[in-house]
């Protein structure tokens, strides 16, 4: 077999000078036992099974001679299809007992289209590290959320997380402590979330030495739409030493009465002198619904994903972009669907939220 002449033949010639293996389950044994790896700071196990992270997490030879001493980098793709999500739970417990200098650990690497996430089953999940620096995770809760930022990740500065659902967590957690070392923090939802004052702003507050800043979410308001006002209020005057601050947020709003309801214009303007970005504003009004959209973006757009695009999206080049859904309560007319294809050149995947048949074919 191939693999066994790459085993035999050459790793042997070439083993000291690898520093990263990017390895598949059913081959970690055979190559991580075959030579020896001094140089080896980096892992990526792809499609790796419990059975598999037993054996390879209970190794003596390999803890003693590479997981202990060498290994910084961790990289464990989740896989969407897999059912039994104690799994990863168990995968995370060993590997902060046995991966004791581990300084990134990434959850979610393999691609935008991986929306498999984390869901721990325990109350108080057990795994902490005094080494961890950056950690990229998708989960299902916000409870996780504030378990990671309990103090158990006690080095943490870097912390990209994503969300499923952002809800008030069912049992009391520790959500007071400050969190001085944290410097960089990425909280993305695309579900829509009521909880923002009462969940988000509370813990972005805790962050007292915060130096960069991305929110990515979708936000249910009473009485005024989420703007440059909004975000200087409420985020930047709490937040002394940011830098760099960017931002994707759309903000829904149940439409009582239809007058003096800000426009485009009117939403933009909060944005005047908004330090730190550019910033592209939209707002949509749904009468059938009784429901305004106001979407909110730094530009250069740097997201995967851009959400409920309609009739009147502002144009631009989002060359980052693969994920796009449209949403109107008018007809998407065919050139529209031009103006779509040139802003979005790399776009994958399009989905259509509309019941309006076209005019202009």
């Amino acid at each position: 077999m191939i693999i066994d002449q790459f085993c035999s033949k050459i790793l042997p010639e070439i083993h000291m000078k690898i520093k990263w293996l990017d390895l598949e389950s059913s081959f970690m044994k055979n190559i991580l036992h075959v030579v020896d790896y001094p140089n080896l700071y980096g892992l990526g196990l792809y499609n790796i099974e419990e059975e598999t992270a037993k054996y390879l997490f209970t190794d003596e030879r390999l803890i003693s001679s590479i997981f202990n001493n060498q290994i910084t980098t961790l990289i464990i793709p989740i896989d969407p299809d897999k059912k039994d999500w104690s799994i990863m739970e168990n995968i995370c417990n060993q590997i902060f007992t046995v991966f004791i200098n581990l300084t990134h650990l990434i959850f979610c690497y393999a691609s935008y289209k991986n929306n498999a996430r984390l869901l721990f089953k325990n109350r108080s999940p057990t795994f902490s590290s005094s080494s961890l620096l950056i950690l990229n995770i998708k989960v299902q809760t916000f409870r996780v959320c504030l378990y990671i930022l309990d103090g158990r990740f006690e080095q943490l500065h870097t912390l990209h997380i994503e969300l499923a659902n952002i809800l008030p967590p069912s049992e009391e957690i520790e959500n007071q402590r400050k969190i001085p070392n944290l410097k960089y923090f990425v909280l993305s939802c695309l579900l829509k979330t009521s909880s923002y004052n009462q969940l988000i702003l509370p813990l972005l507050y805790r962050m007292t030495n915060l130096e960069k800043l991305a929110l990515n979410l979708t936000v249910s308001v009473k009485e005024t739409f989420i703007d440059g006002y909004y975000l200087k209020k409420n985020i930047l005057n709490h937040i002394s030493q940011l830098k760099q601050f960017t931002f994707d947020i759309s903000s829904y709003m149940f439409i009582n009465n239809e007058m003096n309801l800000p426009s485009k214009e009117d939403i933009q303007r909060t944005f005047d002198d908004f330090p730190y970005t550019n910033v592209i504003s939209c707002v949509d009004y749904f009468l059938e619904y009784k429901e305004g959209l106001c979407h909110i973006y730094s530009y250069p757009f740097l997201m995967k994903h851009y959400e409920d695009v309609t009739n009147n999206f502002p144009d631009g080049l989002y060359p980052y972009v693969r994920q796009v859904s449209l949403y109107d309560e008018y007809a998407f007319e065919h050139e529209f669907f031009i103006r779509i294809a040139q802003s979005f050149p790399f776009m994958e995947k399009l989905s259509i939220t509309n019941r309006q048949g076209q005019n202009h074919k």
